[in-house]
């Protein structure tokens, strides 16, 4: 029963993704097409934001769907790294996306366009909807995915660069303030490589089998020399198996090879307690040097 609940969260999962990919994909057709009859660059920018937030469910909704695979003889750790994977491409997208935004801002303060501010504020309002919508359709899934988070905070930064494409449509209406639009499109641009280089470091982390952030290694071989009979734990590795998912592996040198079954299970209960490790590969070793195993390596 269990088991079915979960297939079925899931599948709502996907389903949500499926409807927040449809109507980005058509709010930015909207948006290209109003931005080139208006001359607006930041409707243009806000297009290209919100076709790579679409772009990024998509690939979020095909790593969603890889990562379930079990593992086999050539992923025996499973496939769940695929999500990390889409995190990283959606990420170094975002990154040439906003640079292209600034070189685009740039060139246009040389050669400024007229922009029919009513066409911006009414698609940019719609935009708004949408991204009001989609981010709630992505909210629960961002709670328990890097993959997910980083596509729900990209549609409440694009909610926010609509509110921003409106107001500099609003300006240029009321003032002639067509500089707004320049402005407003180094803002989205600046917005946009600021998310990328928040979550980057996290993701290359990750994939980069670093150890859990929240994880002090030497906590961890302490809480492990005291266990009874252990007297030294040397050669350890943690690292990351996925966004949720923790390994170890280390030499454990022992006092009495004869209690080794029952100094295993003390080991992975204390593991799987503390640090929610429930994956460790652990290699025993007779104490034939007492402390001065301490300083071997």
């Amino acid at each position: 029963m269990g088991h079915d609940h979960h297939h079925d969260v899931e599948n709502m999962g996907d389903r949500r993704l499926i409807i927040a990919i449809v109507i980005n994909m058509l709010l930015t057709l909207a948006q290209v097409v109003g931005g080139i009859i208006s001359g607006s660059l930041s409707l243009i920018a806000d297009a290209l934001h919100n076709f790579s937030d679409a772009t990024s469910l998509l690939i979020a909704w095909v790593a969603r769907r890889i990562s379930r695979q079990p593992a086999d003889h050539f992923k025996t750790f499973g496939y769940k790294r695929a999500e990390v994977i889409a995190a990283l491409i959606n990420l170094v997208t975002l990154v040439l996306i906003g640079l292209f935004l600034v070189y685009e801002a740039m060139w246009r303060l040389f050669e400024p366009q007229v922009i029919e501010g009513w066409m911006v504020v009414v698609v940019a309002s719609i935009a708004l909807i949408i991204d009001v919508v989609t981010a709630m359709l992505t909210y629960r899934l961002s709670k328990h995915s890097m993959n997910m988070r980083a596509a729900f905070l990209h549609n409440v930064s694009d909610a926010l660069a609509s509110v921003g494409v409106i107001i500099a449509g609003t300006l240029i209406l009321l003032y002639d303030w067509y500089w707004t639009d320049t402005l407003l499109t180094l803002l989205i641009a600046g917005y946009v490589l600021y998310q990328a280089a928040t979550l980057l470091p996290k993701v290359i982390h990750v994939l980069m089998e670093g150890s859990p952030g929240d994880i002090d290694i030497d906590a961890v071989i302490e809480v492990m020399t005291q266990v009874e009979g252990v007297s030294n734990i040397h050669h350890l590795h943690l690292w990351q198996l996925d966004e949720h998912k923790n390994a170890l592996e280390a030499h454990v040198v022992i006092d009495d090879f004869s209690k080794i079954e029952s100094i295993k299970a003390a080991l992975k209960k204390e593991l799987a307690e503390k640090y929610a490790i429930t994956h460790s590969t652990l290699e025993f070793e007779e104490d034939h040097c007492g402390e001065a195993c301490n300083s071997c390596e």
